[in-house]
């Protein structure tokens, strides 16, 4: 790899690090709106959903107007690989809105009941822990906790099985209204983990692949 296009593809892994970091922030701040139904903050993820749109098509135009620089067919796939990699967490950073725009439909209400409020704490803890290692990986071209997010993701597997376990129980109090809303958010917050381990592959990859 030449000198020049290693610092060129290091400005392309910093802004896939900004919007890792913006994606964790956004499911974070939404989680945190969700569970205590904070509308404020729920409208504020909703307003910085902009922001990773904005560097992801930046980096698109960033990253084709070196594609059509390079003859090395390997520089060429690490440059794909980073648009993959950024349309993963613009998709997480979505994710993140839709759960935001759940807190905000239900407000002044509470969008999860307290029969699900447990399980959904834990699932936004998981999502944060994915996020943060999807963080780290880029930042540290870590392939070996970038590998870590398959397991990290059975975690979140088994949090939306429960879910829907306790929504379809007999002693089941809410009704088809809070039933269907648990069952979208668990949607959100799979899929969200879903896209990071989409994303740790693709870094594992990245990372690995010789230069």
């Amino acid at each position: 790899m030449s000198d020049g296009f290693g610092g060129e593809l290091a400005q392309v892994g910093g802004t896939l690090v900004t919007m890792a970091r913006a994606a964790r922030e956004s499911m974070r701040q939404a989680s945190a709106a969700l569970l205590s139904s904070d509308h404020a903050l729920a409208q504020q993820v909703t307003e910085r959903d902009a922001e990773i749109d904005v560097l992801s098509r930046v980096l698109e135009d960033r990253v084709y107007e070196l594609v059509a620089r390079q003859p090395d067919g390997r520089n060429v796939t690490k440059l794909m690989t980073a648009i993959r990699v950024a349309a993963h967490l613009e998709r997480m950073g979505d994710l993140a809105v839709h759960v935001a725009r759940a807190a905000l439909r239900r407000h002044p209400g509470p969008a999860v009941v307290p029969e699900l409020a447990e399980l959904f704490s834990a699932m936004s803890a998981v999502a944060d822990d994915l996020a943060g290692k999807i963080v780290s990986a880029l930042t540290d071209h870590d392939a070996v906790l970038a590998a870590q997010l398959d397991a990290d993701d059975d975690v979140m597997d088994e949090l939306h099985r429960r879910l829907f376990g306790v929504m379809l129980s007999q002693e089941w109090p809410m009704g088809v209204e809070g039933a269907i809303d648990g069952a979208l958010l668990g949607r959100f917050y799979e899929r969200y983990a879903d896209q990071a381990v989409n994303v740790g592959r693709h870094v594992a990859s990245l990372v690995t692949d010789p230069a």
